[in-house]
């Protein structure tokens, strides 16, 4: 069993390397695959085939919210209650705090107030505070997002893809001159995570059940490397592009327009 554990979490580390649009040299590709393949050849054929048969097939969007739907809209609705938000909203403002670590879920009550109804704890992420700028940078963007698609075949469970880049980034880079930007940036199950935002399982199927049921064209995202209602940014802007001044400002404005989201 130690040996299977030791397998899945290579091959998990490999998918985290695929799935976030991470480059991997060739030396360390070959090194873990041939770890791959040496543990391979020391399991028990049958665990290997038992262990491939439970492989679930493809599934739909549909599928994911029949199996999940009923226990993650219970565990949520509560939280929704408690708000004074109605279950499922009108709209949702996700924010993920980088230097916080946390994911937080916003949502208007009936007078249009926004509430903060959940925080989840981000489980892993790379990188530092600043912007994503190319492909194998390891960072997780920052600035104004939406979610444009739901996966419900991902390697962690469930994810949710941001649309990175978004025009922004695409403008920022040509003024930039930098090209392959990377993408594929996910919110998603587990808790590995290179350039994506690992949530854990049971909060990703809360968080995909809730987006299916508000529905993707009323959710937006803001991702900051931290709250900068109520601390600096921590970015040393002489090594940063001469844009990123500017987008803090937009997203400490954005940030003070909510409620508050973290204690002093």
């Amino acid at each position: 069993m130690a040996r299977m554990n030791s397998l899945v979490q290579t091959v998990l580390i490999l998918s985290a390397v695929a799935i976030c649009a991470i480059p991997i040299t060739a030396a360390a590709l070959q090194k873990y695959s041939g770890k791959v393949i040496t543990l391979m050849t020391k399991l028990d054929p049958k665990q290997i085939v038992s262990s491939a048969k439970k492989q679930k097939p493809r599934r739909s969007v549909e599928d994911a919210i029949k199996e999940y739907g009923i226990a993650a809209r219970k565990r949520v609705r509560p939280s929704f209650k408690t708000a004074g938000v109605t279950y499922p909203p009108s709209n949702i403002t996700l924010v993920g705090l980088k230097e916080e670590k946390l994911l937080f879920v916003l949502a208007p009550d009936p007078d249009g107030n926004l509430k903060k109804v959940v925080a989840y704890p981000i489980l892993a992420a790379s990188g530092e505070p600043g912007p994503k700028l190319m492909q194998g940078d390891f960072q997780v963007p920052e600035g104004f997002y939406k979610i444009e698609l739901f996966n419900p075949n991902s390697a962690y469970h469930l994810s949710l893809r941001v649309n990175y880049p978004n025009a922004e980034d695409r403008a920022h880079a040509v003024k930039d001159k930098r090209s392959n930007l990377g993408g594929d940036i996910m919110i998603h199950g587990n808790a590995v995570s290179i350039g994506c935002l690992a949530i854990g399982d049971e909060p990703i199927e809360e968080l995909f059940v809730l987006l299916h049921d508000t529905g993707l064209e009323n959710v937006k995202v803001i991702l900051a490397p931290s709250d900068l209602t109520r601390k600096a940014s921590g970015v040393d802007f002489k090594v940063q592009p001469d844009w990123l001044p500017a987008l803090y400002k937009r997203l400490k404005k954005s940030l003070s327009a909510l409620p508050p989201l973290t204690e002093d």
